[in-house]
């Protein structure tokens, strides 16, 4: 993979995992679900949200790993004893 595809990987785990836990761990979906009348759905967004925070932890390590390795790996063309 490339260092651009690296960096949109490692891009979208940061905002996931952001989003994922203001929604989480603020009463911002509370607020907006009963403003339009959905407060019934508050009570299934602890088995959406906490597996979707989890995804987006994991994508973020993946690509940090993934980061990591190539910078280490040595490059195709060069020659070591």
């Amino acid at each position: 993979m490339s260092r651009n595809s690296y960096s949109k990987l490692l891009t979208t785990g940061i905002v996931g995992t952001l989003v994922t836990a203001v929604c989480c761990f603020t009463p911002v979906l509370g607020v907006l679900l009963g403003a339009v009348g959905l407060s019934a759905l508050l009570g299934l967004l602890d088995f959406v949200l906490i597996p979707a925070l989890l995804f987006f932890i994991g994508i973020t390590i993946l690509a940090l790993v993934r980061r990591s390795n190539s910078q280490t790996a040595p490059k195709s063309g060069s020659k070591e004893s």
